[in-house]
């Protein structure tokens, strides 16, 4: 089973930047879509963030696009990535 970091490299996002990870996975709504939109914004534009996640975050996708950032998800056995970063 791949690991959250190795699911960057099967998406489009920059694999020679910094990443940072977010786990998320114990937390209820709405914390996971507030926790990651409050570290997006404390975090250098280069970075990557990967957000382990139990569920798909479908709320936070258009929140990701209004702020211009770009996006994948991976269902993975246990849990869901979504990487997410700047073009």
């Amino acid at each position: 089973m791949p690991s959250p970091t190795t699911v960057v490299d099967r998406t489009d996002a920059p694999n020679d930047r910094p990443q940072e990870t977010l786990d998320v996975r114990s937390l209820g709504p709405p914390n996971p879509l507030q926790q990651t939109l409050e570290r997006l914004v404390e975090l250098p534009d280069e970075t990557v963030l990967i957000q382990r996640n139990d569920r798909v975050p479908q709320f936070l996708y258009p929140k990701l696009e209004d702020r211009d950032y770009a996006y994948e998800t991976a269902e993975l056995e246990d849990e869901v990535v979504t990487v997410i970063w700047r073009d």
